[in-house]
C-alpha cells in the first residue's frame, strides 16, 4: 500500500470511531507516539504498540464522544495530516467541550511509524 492508500483507510477508520482498529491494523510494532502534552500518569512520548493502545483505551475510557469529524488525508512524501475536531466530555470534568486536534503520521514500510499531535492548550 502507498502513504496515500494508508492513509486514505485511517481516514476512514477514524470516521466511523473504529480507530482501533486503524491502531491494530497499520501500526508498527515500534511505533512512536508524540502528544502535544503528557496525559495523565503517561509520558507526553510513548513508545511501542502496546503503549499506544493503553494510551487510546485511557482516552476512551475518560471521555464520552457525542460526534466529530476528520478531515484529509493531506499527503507530503511519507508522511500525512488529518484534522479531528470531536464533540468530548471528559468524565473528569463533566464539561462538554470541542476537541480541535491535528495529527502528523510518518510512514515506513507500510505502516504507521510516528503519530504527532498538535493541539490548542
Amino acid at each position: 500500500m502507498t502513504t496515500m492508500d494508508i492513509a486514505k483507510e485511517i481516514a476512514a477508520l477514524c470516521r466511523q470511531g473504529k480507530n482501533q482498529e486503524a491502531i491494530d491494523r497499520f501500526y508498527s510494532p515500534n511505533i512512536e507516539s508524540v502528544e502535544t502534552c503528557a496525559m495523565p500518569g503517561m509520558d507526553q512520548i510513548q513508545r511501542g504498540l502496546q503503549a499506544i493502545k493503553g494510551k487510546n483505551q485511557w482516552w476512551v475510557e475518560n471521555h464520552e464522544v457525542h460526534g466529530g469529524t476528520v478531515e484529509g488525508p493531506y499527503p507530503n512524501g511519507d508522511r500525512f495530516i488529518l484534522h479531528f475536531k470531536y464533540d468530548v466530555t471528559p468524565k473528569q470534568t463533566g464539561k462538554r467541550i470541542t476537541l480541535d486536534e491535528t495529527g502528523l503520521y510518518t510512514v515506513q514500510d507500510g505502516k504507521i511509524m510516528k503519530e504527532e499531535f498538535f493541539y490548542s492548550m
